[in-house]
């Protein structure tokens, strides 16, 4: 069974930039044909797609985050990092790490809360 656990800070600054980690078991990050996605829900919102990572490494971003966004990866730890920069409150939202393959995103991290404020 794959496993995804987002981490990093619950609480940022305005104009910093946020770095959140997703940890992956029982599946590499390099495997084919999988992506590995950054989604997020601010409160009282849906679902927004961030971006993701792929097998060879390719990368893809929602174009009205795309500016500030950077997704990579460090294949020996199988681990996925997301790159939020110049964050405002606007920015706040449950972040979740997820799996796309087969046609469907079918693991999902429990997702971690971020919240902008000063």
């Amino acid at each position: 069974q794959v496993q995804l656990q987002e981490s990093g800070p619950g609480l940022v600054k305005p104009s910093q930039a946020l770095s959140l980690t997703c940890t992956v078991s029982g599946g590499s990050i390099t495997t084919n044909n999988y992506y590995w996605n950054w989604i997020r829900q601010p409160p009282g919102k849906g679902l927004e797609w961030i971006g993701f990572i792929g097998d060879e490494g390719n990368t893809d971003y929602n174009p009205t985050l795309k500016s500030r966004t950077s997704i990579s990866r460090d294949t020996s730890k199988n681990i996925v990092t997301l790159l939020l920069r110049s964050v405002s409150p606007e920015d706040t939202a449950v972040y979740y790490c997820a799996r796309y393959g087969l046609g469907l995103f079918g693991s999902w991290g429990q997702g971690t809360q971020v919240t902008v404020s000063s």
